[in-house]
């Protein structure tokens, strides 16, 4: 028997929702795309903007910040607490709050500022920045940097400035017409010392200061067995090594004025690193010399560190040699920077020439 075979029944698609085609993308969907890669390009547009603004307000925070704890530092400068202590205390949280509704209004400006103009956050915050540079480079606010480095060096820098105002002091006291005579008479020796600054990697300032207060300028021998244009005395055979080799010589001569600089540079190039680059402890150790010791063995002696703590030991020495010897190079750097001496007491002398700085010690002010 022929049986009928039921029968298929067609398959049963899904059912298809109106307005879309399967394998296709909604207009929904396209627009959601569109208006994400216009975010992306948008955002990689405004991106040199937004680093602008980031850094300018940065900087303005920091200069800012360093400002008012310097002017802090100075108005509360003290050691009674309720005086000086507790009110810079208070003061450096109202500077933290402060600094927190700032931020809170940048915010909310920096909104108005986007409907105004894209770029008018970042324009803002770069013209801020540029008035703290520039207050920072004007000459009121020296006075305030000290003031903030004394707060964060300590100690050790309160040293610092209180050596360099002796330097300062020093200045004042030999005057233009003295130290206008050290500048001139420098003027044959010049370019040999520069040579040999530069040969041993030292200030040529530094060196010439020397070189002013060790023999004013007239190479000559002296009572106690210097010799020539830095007075040299008792060198090691390698310091002279060495100064031979830079001069490429076979025979050095104490009386040639070149060959003088070299081994005093080579002689206080020694000392610096002895002293681990202490400046003012170099410069004594040169002056001292491989006498009694040498300046480290009279350190172990007395359990000296440093040049404050050393000055009270060498009675007997020139202990203010150091700054000599920086008086007269902050002159030849004053003269090579302004082509004239200043009087330290006229008018804003005294700040231009501590923003000048004294060679060697540029980072005091």
């Amino acid at each position: 028997m022929n049986r009928q075979k039921p029968a298929l029944k067609p398959p049963i698609n899904p059912p298809i929702r109106a307005g879309k085609t399967p394998g296709k993308r909604s207009p929904k969907q396209k627009s959601t795309g569109k208006k994400r890669s216009n975010k992306r390009g948008k955002f990689k547009q405004n991106l040199p903007f937004l680093a602008i603004e980031c850094l300018g307000l940065i900087a303005s925070a920091v200069l800012l910040t360093m400002s008012v704890l310097g002017y802090s530092a100075n108005l509360f400068s003290g050691s009674g607490f309720f005086s000086n202590l507790l009110p810079f205390a208070v003061g450096v949280v109202g500077l933290i709050m402060t600094a927190a509704v700032l931020l809170i209004g940048w915010s909310r400006l920096r909104n108005w500022l986007l409907d105004k103009a894209a770029t008018a956050p970042a324009m803002l915050s770069g013209f801020l920045a540029l008035c703290c540079v520039w207050f920072v480079f004007h000459d009121g606010y020296t006075p305030v940097f000290t003031h903030f480095r004394t707060l964060v060096g300590g100690k050790q820098q309160a040293a610092r400035t209180t050596l360099a105002h002796q330097v300062f002091a020093a200045y004042r006291r030999y005057g233009e017409s003295q130290l206008q005579k050290m500048i001139d008479r420098a003027a044959v020796f010049n370019s040999d010392i520069k040579d040999a600054a530069e040969s041993f990697d030292l200030d040529p300032d530094i060196l010439l200061g020397v070189a002013a207060t060790e023999s004013s300028f007239m190479p000559r021998d002296s009572s106690d067995g210097g010799r020539g244009l830095f007075q040299i005395t008792a060198v090691s055979k390698s310091i002279m090594e060495q100064a031979r080799r830079e001069l490429s010589v076979d025979q050095l001569s104490l009386d040639d004025p070149r060959h003088n600089a070299f081994i005093a540079a080579a002689t206080l190039k020694n000392y610096l690193d002895e002293m681990h680059g202490d400046l003012f402890m170099g410069l004594l150790a040169y002056n001292i010399g491989p006498r009694n010791g040498g300046l480290k063995f009279i350190m172990q002696q007395y359990g000296a560190t440093d040049f404050i703590s050393m000055q009270p030991y060498i009675q007997q020495l020139p202990r203010d040699y150091p700054i000599r010897v920086l008086s007269y190079a902050l002159a030849f750097r004053l003269w090579q920077h302004d082509g004239k001496l200043l009087a330290y007491q006229e008018g804003d002398n005294a700040v231009h020439i501590q923003r000048l700085g004294i060679p060697g010690m540029e980072t005091v002010f």
